[in-house]
């Protein structure tokens, strides 16, 4: 694939990304601002909606030109609930051992994670989720 076509997708998977994490974090701060000891219950909720979010939007606007049959957007669907729910997994790890063993604030922890999981998830998208 051509370099800019490859450029071109990611800045897609970039919006995309944006909009998961306002969602993801909008739920999170929600239910830290109601309890702050549930932080992980915040985390895991935003995720799940998140998930829904980051298909939607890839599906129809990055990773184009898949069949669009129900049974294969059910398959793409369960695909990107795994491949986010690895990297979910991946942050909600990283997040308790980063406030519990490090004293990172809970507020900003869950920022320095995007670090690993936005360039992880793009490549598990692109290479397994939506690979033609």
């Amino acid at each position: 694939e051509k370099i800019e076509g490859l450029l071109k997708q990611f800045i897609k998977f970039g919006l995309v990304g944006v909009s998961n994490t306002v969602v993801s974090m909008v739920v999170y701060y929600i239910v830290l601002f109601i309890d702050p000891a549930l932080y992980l219950v915040g985390s895991i909720l935003g995720t799940i909606l998140s998930i829904a979010n980051a298909f939607y939007w890839n599906d129809k606007f990055v990773f184009t030109g898949n069949a669009n049959d129900w049974r294969s957007k059910l398959k793409r669907l369960g695909k990107t609930y795994i491949s986010y729910g690895g990297t979910s997994i991946l942050s909600n790890v990283l997040l308790w051992i980063e406030v519990a063993f490090f004293g990172v604030s809970r507020a900003i922890a869950p920022i320095v994670n995007l670090l690993v999981t936005i360039p992880l998830n793009f490549v598990i998208n692109k290479l397994w989720t939506f690979h033609k």
